[in-house]
């Protein structure tokens, strides 16, 4: 069932898929009559225009883009106020649906569908396109199994425009790289470390990092290191490990570039094929980029100890000697209580041998990204705390300490209080209810009404039509919620014909060719010939279209029949006398 007509071209079929940045609509294109998907932004968008420019920039870049691994762009447009872009339609799953209906994905299957990954980055990265939010969600599997990367520059624009929007941070933290998280310069090699996420997820199902808020996944991505795949699953060849581990180094200069993970890669696929060992390529190449297995310490043996002697028993009982008492386990104990001491005043306090003393300033009320940054401009270390607090939104700093205006040694550490937002609560649905009323509902549960859009509806004017978050999805106690508020049907006026002694058929025919109904039709006797239209309400002027146009039309006029007039027996019909009786020879009347 076609929904609309877009830019009176692509016809929308059904909706398929959609995020936080777009709804995503399978249609047919009318002009070359082929299935193509239609990705319309949201709301909250179309009102940026350096972001819309962006937009279309990196749309734009990202068609001229070939490649067997990449979906295609066709067309990028505007049409009654919607931004869109028309893509190559991929029937299938996404590559995040595959992994949850399988629980993981093969050694060599994981391999491959990366290597395919690699390759579209490898070639987009070579004509200066950054993809920025590299995941499973973004990765369709065609029906023979090949692998194709959707929304190649798109992500980039919401990325260069701002790191949030509505107070969300844009993009998939699941999938972030640590100068994501960071909020610095994104470049390829932010390409390459999600992709070593998803490499992560195919190969164990499960994700490196996870956590309650966006907030505490992006400081993981920053602080942590993953557990090592083989620990999850021993099965997984050291040199597959390695790849990953190399993927996702914290530091972009350590890993390889989306061209060299394609080799790596591939020598891999080689090895696991053969069984044969990885190829020592530094001594070809010293500057080569080669894939090692992880090196794993040499575990010590202790020495065995010495048989003791057989003890015999004595008539006496000898007297234990308690260890809380040797000589060495107080000087230990002292020992480690100086270096505890030592350690934590370095934690805590810095080099307290410098006299290099820096002033904290102040983060509060600023995202955690940016906060890290500057305290760590001021040689400052952070540890990243976070709370619940409804007040300030989610990722943004409550508190701090120590405080600002303090005078530290270099190196202090620093604690900040990020918020997590309030509680987290389910959105309700707003749908159907009037403006007043939705914001009243929100109030009530804590949220905040946030941005108001008004669109042309066949909704009563007033009533919400949309939301944003969707109902029933999961959020924090004072976040904020766009809504889009019906304008009512789009007002179009059109002129009244006059139909006046045009028959009945042709009265219709010139009416509804105008966008207007034909209401009530009510006959009158006329003199008029039969059927004609004798009048119509309203007759003239401008009136909004489907209208209805009251018709009177004629009837012929019945004839007046003249009734003869009664004739009554006991009269006569003239003035004549009555005839007298006649009477016999007696007198009487007969």
């Amino acid at each position: 069932m076609v929904q609309r007509i877009l830019d009176q071209r692509y016809e929308l079929e059904e909706l398929i898929g959609g995020g936080g940045m777009a709804d995503v609509y399978k249609a047919k294109d009318r002009l070359l009559n082929r299935p193509v998907a239609v990705k319309i932004l949201h709301e909250q968008f179309k009102q940026d225009k350096e972001f819309i420019d962006k937009f279309q920039r990196e749309a734009q870049a990202a068609a001229r883009l070939s490649h067997p691994n990449i979906v295609n762009i066709y067309d990028v447009g505007v049409a009654d106020g919607d931004h869109y872009i028309v893509m190559e339609y991929v029937p299938g799953r996404t590559l995040k649906d595959r992994i949850r209906q399988e629980g993981h994905l093969s050694v060599s299957e994981s391999l491959r569908v990366a290597r395919e990954i690699a390759e579209a980055l490898a070639h987009a990265h070579a004509n200066n396109l950054v993809h920025c939010d590299i995941k499973p969600h973004n990765i369709l599997m065609m029906a023979d199994g090949h692998a194709k990367v959707a929304d190649f520059g798109i992500a980039r624009a919401v990325t260069e425009s701002t790191m949030t929007y509505s107070g969300n941070v844009v993009g998939s933290v699941h999938y972030f790289s640590p100068e994501q998280a960071k909020g610095t310069m994104i470049t390829p090699k932010s390409d390459v470390y999600s992709l070593g996420v998803v490499l992560y997820e195919m190969l164990t199902g499960k994700l490196p990092f996870t956590g309650d808020n966006p907030v505490s996944i992006a400081v993981k991505h920053l602080q942590e290191e993953p557990v090592p795949v083989r620990q999850i699953d021993p099965s997984i060849p050291p040199v597959v490990e390695a790849i990953v581990s190399k993927a996702m180094s914290k530091d972009p200069a350590m890993r390889p570039t989306s061209a060299e993970l394609v080799q790596d890669i591939q020598q891999a696929e080689r090895m696991l094929m053969t069984g044969a060992q990885p190829v020592n390529r530094m001594a070809q190449d010293p500057d080569a980029t080669q894939v090692l297995p992880r090196v794993q310490p040499q575990q010590t043996i202790p020495p065995r100890r010495a048989a003791q002697e057989e003890d015999y028993e004595d008539d006496e009982p000898k007297k234990e000697k308690s260890i809380f008492k040797s000589k060495k386990f107080i000087i230990g104990l002292l020992m480690v209580l100086f270096a505890g001491f030592f350690v934590g005043a370095f934690m805590s306090y810095g080099k307290f041998w410098s006299t290099a003393e820096v002033t904290v300033p102040d983060v509060t009320g600023k995202q955690m990204t940016l906060a890290r940054q500057i305290l760590e401009d001021k040689k400052l270390r952070v540890n990243v705390a976070e709370t619940y607090n409804a007040d300030v939104p989610a990722g943004q700093v409550v508190s701090q300490n120590p405080t600002a205006g303090s005078k530290v040694k270099e190196q202090r550490l620093v604690t900040i209080y990020v918020s997590k937002g309030g509680e987290e609560i389910e959105m309700p649905d707003l749908t159907g209810l009037s403006k007043a009323d939705a914001e009243a509902q929100l109030k009530k549960m804590g949220l905040k009404l946030g941005s108001v859009y008004e669109k042309y509806s066949n909704e009563e004017a007033g009533t919400v039509i949309k939301q944003d978050p969707k109902a029933g999805t999961k959020i924090s106690r004072g976040q904020t919620v766009d809504i889009t508020v019906s304008k009512g049907k789009q007002s179009h006026k059109v002129s009244v014909p006059d139909v006046t002694g045009a028959s009945l058929d042709n009265a219709k025919a010139a009416l509804q060719s105008r966008g207007l109904r034909v209401g009530s039709i009510s006959k009158q006797e006329s003199r008029q010939a039969a059927g004609t239209v004798i009048s119509q309400s309203p007759a003239s002027g401008e009136v909004e279209e489907g209208t209805s146009v009251n018709l009177v039309i004629a009837a012929p006029a019945k004839q007046q029949v003249q009734k003869p007039e009664a004739k009554d027996p006991d009269k006569n019909t003239g003035t004549a006398a009555k005839t007298p009786s006649k009477q016999n020879d007696t007198g009487k009347e007969r």
